[in-house]
């Protein structure tokens, strides 16, 4: 009796935790739509801070960022909420004009030639996408085979047998294309820098030499982390070491 009471008790929480944060968002799209932009961006930080994460969440904080002139913090959640939906044209549009607000205008030197065209092909789907396309693609590679193993005829066999070949030739691929995907993705570690104004070293340390110096908003990718020091990649390719007090990383 007592284990289904605690249920009973579980699911009416649930279902209680789930009205409240209801509330909580509608009432931060009231305050948005009233222009208060403060209270609107403080409820909706109270939602991501009880663990919830969405782009639609993230997107309307940075919205809320964006119109209160605070340029870090607007891009920061705009690329968290691009990191969930890639394709998002409202996320991407919003995104440009936020970095628009930004002092820094590093050049973005895209990537070129095969790299450019493999990585395009891979990222098409989500590794784990291609990783169920790959299981498919096997359990078709196993019919074939029973298809010629129990073929009757050479005309069958040899169609059977193509097909193998064909299957055999696609798991390769897609195995092949989750495997970049995932390294890709795991390496892929952008950041934002929070601070209004600081100066990236050639070394980790306050004593070696000036690099290049960024201001807050400028879009920054995390190589590596070393005590208090992060190496970072610009999109110019520059490569200099950050105070990593100075950023904050998107991912996290």
């Amino acid at each position: 009796m007592k284990k289904y009471i605690l249920f009973f008790t579980l699911i009416f929480q649930f279902v209680c935790a789930n009205e409240s944060l209801d509330a909580t968002f509608k009432k931060a799209n009231d305050l948005y739509q009233k222009e208060k932009y403060s209270e609107a961006v403080t409820a909706f930080e109270s939602i991501e801070n009880q663990g919830n994460a969405s782009s639609d969440l993230y997107f309307n904080i940075a919205n809320c960022y964006y119109k209160l002139g605070k340029v870090a913090p607007s891009v920061y959640y705009y690329e968290k909420a691009l990191l969930l939906s890639p394709d998002d044209e409202a996320i991407l549009t919003n995104l440009s004009f936020a970095q628009k607000m930004a002092i820094d205008d590093i050049k973005i030197i895209p990537e070129v030639g095969f790299k450019k065209i493999l990585k395009e092909y891979t990222q098409v789907f989500h590794y784990d996408t291609w990783a169920w396309i790959a299981v498919c693609i096997a359990f078709l590679s196993l019919l074939s085979f029973l298809g010629y193993y129990f073929g009757n005829t050479v005309l069958l066999k040899r169609t059977f047998f193509s097909l193998f070949l064909l299957f055999l030739v696609g798991i390769g691929i897609t195995v092949f294309s989750a495997f970049l995907q995932k390294k890709w993705s795991s390496n892929y570690n952008p950041a934002v820098v929070f601070a209004a104004s600081t100066t990236l070293k050639s070394e980790p340390k306050t004593t070696s030499e000036d690099v290049v110096t960024l201001h807050e908003g400028t879009k920054v990718y995390v190589l590596t982390t070393l005590g208090n020091w992060s190496q970072v990649a610009l999109t110019d390719k520059t490569k200099a070491w950050i105070d990593k007090e100075a950023i904050r990383e998107v991912k996290k």
